[in-house]
């Protein structure tokens, strides 16, 4: 049998959606139940947490997401960073896999979480206005960021890592509740391989 890694943010919702499908197939007819069933089913689907193989080669920058790359460019990011980057956005749809993982090896320099909105996590103004956790990571002598960016779905952004942590390149540092995107910023002169619309 194959098992299925689960994040461990989910088990509370996976319990409460399980029990309640559950509870109602005991009491009531299956049309009353079966979107229960269906909630929890979608519970456990959402917080699957598979297993990754994480391409090895120097200088390697892996995508922290799963989902749609919705924008490659050269911008200044001026909230962390304070310099010319290069960004790509990963929007992740319901659907997707939500667990985050370090596009590098190297050290977490900063973890700084940022209220804001709820905007659609695809617009651009998300990236600015919605509630964030950004991570600041030391790789050598470049930096990167990574930016957990909630969406009109997700409420809550989780981070497990912090300042002074030493992780390897596709380690899981977080997720991401129900519909969201992550902000990948890269130093200057990175060579992108990946095109807007194709999937990590």
């Amino acid at each position: 049998a194959v098992m299925v890694r689960l994040a461990r943010e989910g088990w509370p919702l996976i319990g409460v959606t399980g029990g309640a499908a559950l509870a109602s197939a005991a009491l009531g007819p299956w049309l009353l139940c079966a979107p229960l069933v269906a909630l929890a089913l979608f519970t456990v689907w959402f917080f699957r947490d598979p297993e990754r193989v994480v391409p090895g080669g120097e200088g390697v920058v892996v995508a922290p997401a799963d989902g749609r790359v919705i924008r490659v460019e050269e911008t200044h990011e001026p909230a962390h960073l304070r310099a010319r980057a290069i960004k790509v956005s990963i929007f992740m749809s319901p659907l997707d896999v939500h667990v985050n993982r370090m596009p590098v090896a190297g050290e977490v320099l900063g973890v700084v979480h940022r209220k804001g909105r709820f905007f659609n996590a695809a617009a651009e103004r998300a990236s600015l206005m919605n509630e964030h956790n950004a991570l600041l990571i030391g790789t050598g002598d470049q930096r990167l960021l990574c930016v957990q960016v909630a969406g009109f779905l997700a409420r809550r952004i989780v981070c497990w890592v912090r300042p002074g942590q030493r992780l390897e390149r596709g380690e899981r540092f977080g997720l991401i509740r129900f519909g969201s995107r992550v902000d990948l910023y890269l130093p200057p002169g990175s060579q992108v391989v990946l095109k807007v619309g194709q999937r990590t």
